[in-house]
């Protein structure tokens, strides 16, 4: 086995085992097909930004989501990534925050790191 492949092998640890940080994750493909197995992943859903020009902390909203590139293979996803047209649907991807609060986001970018074998999608709040 390659050290790329036990790498791989560890992030599913790292990522989807009980131990970790893991959340489940809703995710729903353009064409309409959602996940039929959990998915699990990492969220992170941030208030404070760093404003680029002035290096000032500001109040905005970062939300992403990172899965592993092999768990959504498995259940006949593609790499998620943005949609920009306004007439097709987007990468939708669901999850419940620590507090117990739903959230539905769309995917903005998808950052694919094929060595590893994980997606880091950028999100926003989407309305179905």
């Amino acid at each position: 086995m390659s050290l790329r492949e036990i790498a791989e092998r560890d992030l599913a640890t790292v990522m989807e085992s009980e131990q970790s940080f893991r959340t489940p994750i809703t995710v729903t493909d353009p064409d309409g097909l959602t996940n039929a197995e959990p998915l699990y992943g990492t969220v992170n859903d941030i208030s404070s930004l760093i404003d680029p020009d002035t290096g000032q902390l500001v109040s905005g909203r970062m939300a992403t989501a990172a899965i592993r590139i092999s768990s959504l293979a498995a259940q006949g996803f593609g790499i998620p990534s943005q949609i920009s047209s306004s007439a097709l649907k987007p990468w939708v991807v669901e999850f419940t925050d620590i507090t117990g609060a739903d959230h539905v986001m769309k995917v903005m970018r998808g950052d694919p790191d094929r060595t590893l074998g994980i997606v880091n999608v950028y999100l926003e709040v989407y309305q179905k």
